[in-house]
């Protein structure tokens, strides 16, 4: 039989919370889903999507009555939702989230959980550029991982419910560490990010400062929309993903610094073998990565 809730209530129905909202309720997962957020216009949208059966403008009564609470808000506003509304949630009931840092902000909201509540982080790995609700979809994480993280704390039977709920949407399950998990994504995920946020500053410096007849958007072919495409993704979320996993993203940005820097030695000293030596390691290196579906957030 497949898990089932009699009340659902996600906070930010945006396109990772929106997009289980619909399974949610397609799959009749759930007796009733609220919807929690900031904007009206977006929560009304979500309810014309079937994204959430209705939303209501204060926290506490949309919690109050769930057994199952998704954090689905940027990570840093975590903390001051979860001591906002918690309190009024009855033994039994779990809140999960769907951040991209874990480390901490878990033990964070574990320590935050009244008596008898369940903390279980997630992370579905299934985010595109779009953001907001009208971007989201009942298909969205089909095939896509979502990793789980629990801890020592993890209650087993809270752990098994979220596990089966993120099955029923097509994830592919992963259990890992809180602090593994920060360093595994901050690499592959969060270093990526850094450099195409940085790419698209510095060609924009290149415009405005060096060279003044560079349009980028008509002279930008595949290779830089390819590259650069995640630069489009919310600076609000990644700006909170940044911070709370800082250590991890400020070594591995020193890292990508010396490999940048021996590249830039390579072409300054003329040293064909040299670049393309490393022009192959590097070539093999992405081609692994056609063997498995990529990490999208």
């Amino acid at each position: 039989m497949a898990v089932h809730f009699k009340q659902v209530a996600i906070v930010g129905v945006g396109l990772i919370g929106g997009s289980l909202g619909m399974i949610l309720r397609r799959k009749r997962l759930a007796d009733h889903v609220i919807g929690i957020g900031r904007r009206v216009e977006n929560l009304k949208t979500a309810v014309d999507m079937g994204a959430i059966d209705r939303y209501v403008a204060d926290p506490k009564e949309g919690v109050r009555g769930a057994d199952l609470v998704i954090l689905a808000t940027p990570v840093d506003t975590y903390e001051r939702h979860l001591k906002d509304w918690a309190h009024c949630l009855a033994p039994g009931a779990i809140v999960s989230d769907v951040g991209s840092v874990k480390g901490t902000l878990v033990e964070q909201s574990e320590a935050t959980m009244p008596a008898g509540v369940h903390f279980v982080g997630a992370h579905p790995i299934a985010g595109k550029e779009k953001s907001g609700v009208a971007a989201g979809s009942d298909q969205l994480f089909k095939g896509a991982r979502c990793i789980l993280t629990p801890t020592k704390k993890t209650d087993p039977q809270a752990l098994e419910r979220v596990k089966q709920l993120w099955e029923e949407t097509g994830s592919i399950l992963l259990t890992m560490d809180p602090h593994l998990h920060d360093q595994i994504l901050g690499a592959v995920s969060h270093l990526p990010h850094v450099a195409a946020f940085a790419l698209m500053n510095a060609l924009a410096d290149l415009r405005d400062h060096h060279v003044p007849s560079l349009d980028l958007a008509d002279h930008s072919g595949g290779g830089l929309r390819d590259t650069t495409r995640i630069a489009a993704s919310s600076p609000e979320m990644w700006r909170d993903i940044f911070l709370w996993n800082r250590d991890n993203v400020v070594s591995f940005i020193e890292c990508y610094e010396r490999a940048l820097q021996e590249l830039k030695q390579l072409i300054k000293a003329g040293d064909a073998a040299g670049i393309e030596k490393a022009l192959e390691r590097a070539k093999g290196e992405r081609e692994k990565l056609n063997v498995r579906p990529p990490i999208t957030a």
